[in-house]
């Protein structure tokens, strides 16, 4: 088997000369690159005769994967398949399996630390001592009771709501599957207009489909108390980005973060979310962490083990 991993994934080249080592006694040949690279022409070179590619969330749409005529498994070092032609694997026999689990942690403590901020105004802050300001009569906000509704208790969810429980914030949850291991929380889990208007901070963590797609738009938001907060760290489309930047702009939410957006960074400067100072972002960094990386590497090469030994 050709086993190409098509970009650094985060890891080192010494890791990749043990994993070459590893497939070469397996009697597999393994090509790697070191450098990331999004450019169609150049991902469709670097795939065109493997059997089996690893890549993370570089947008693999039909043209490429057309070009691919010999692959067979994708092993995708992410958590979501949105950015690739699943429709096309289904339709050539393409096995694709995701990266579930590596960065739980990751982006669950990143949605905390972004709810500490809108509430405590940490990075502004920092930005006025540097300056030779003070703390004049600023006052922040505590996490601890205030009302956290999480929409969406898969794993990530999950995993912020314990956090959110252990800083004594009050939880609530809405989910398409409810998760008995939430409720034992002491979370409950509410209608999602209900969450809404009762949420002091919103935390979005469901997967991109055309049932999420647009999730929280304009008559959502209009449900939201005005002292409230959006928090997304799951995918950009799940919100209407310009109904988000318009209810900040009028002052109809009192802030948002997000590390996900309509395309991936960098944004063009006039970006809406741009706009505001009440809005906290990230350039797509959840779930990246040295911890996260070191587990995915492990959890994507371990498919491809599986899948060659199948």
């Amino acid at each position: 088997m050709n086993i190409v991993c098509v970009e650094s994934l985060g890891i080192g080249q010494a890791c990749f000369e043990s994993l070459k080592a590893h497939y070469s006694a397996m009697g597999h040949k393994f090509t790697y690159y070191m450098d990331r690279q999004e450019d169609d022409a150049i991902l469709a070179d670097r795939m065109r005769d493997a059997d089996v590619v690893v890549i993370s969330n570089i947008k693999l749409s039909a043209a490429v994967l057309s070009q691919c005529t010999k692959l067979r498994y994708l092993s995708v070092a992410f958590t979501g398949l949105d950015h690739i032609d699943l429709a096309y694997c289904n339709e050539h026999g393409i096995k694709v399996q995701n990266a579930a689990g590596y960065s739980t942690t990751a982006v669950s403590e990143l949605a905390v630390g972004m709810m500490l901020d809108l509430l405590r105004n940490i990075i502004t802050l920092n930005e006025k001592i540097r300056q030779g300001g003070s703390r004049g009569t600023f006052l922040g906000r505590e996490l601890r009771g205030k009302t956290v509704g999480i929409v969406g208790t898969g794993a990530i969810g999950t995993a912020t709501a314990r956090l959110l429980v252990a800083f004594g914030a009050k939880v609530i949850a809405w989910s398409r599957t409810e998760r008995q291991e939430v409720k034992e929380l002491g979370v409950e889990y509410v209608p999602l207009e209900s969450l809404l208007q009762q949420s002091d901070i919103v935390s979005l963590h469901v997967p991109l489909c055309d049932a999420t797609r647009g999730l929280i738009g304009e008559k959502e938001l209009a449900l939201m108390k005005p002292t409230a907060m959006l928090v997304n760290t799951a995918r950009g489309p799940v919100c209407d980005i310009a109904a988000v930047g318009k209810a900040l702009v009028d002052n109809r939410i009192a802030g948002a973060a997000f590390d996900v957006f309509e395309k991936e960074p960098p944004l063009p400067i006039d970006h809406l979310l741009l706009s505001t100072n009440r809005c906290l972002v990230t350039p797509h960094v959840a779930f990246a962490t040295e911890e996260s990386f070191a587990a995915r590497a492990e959890i994507v090469f371990g498919h491809v083990d599986e899948w060659l030994k199948a």
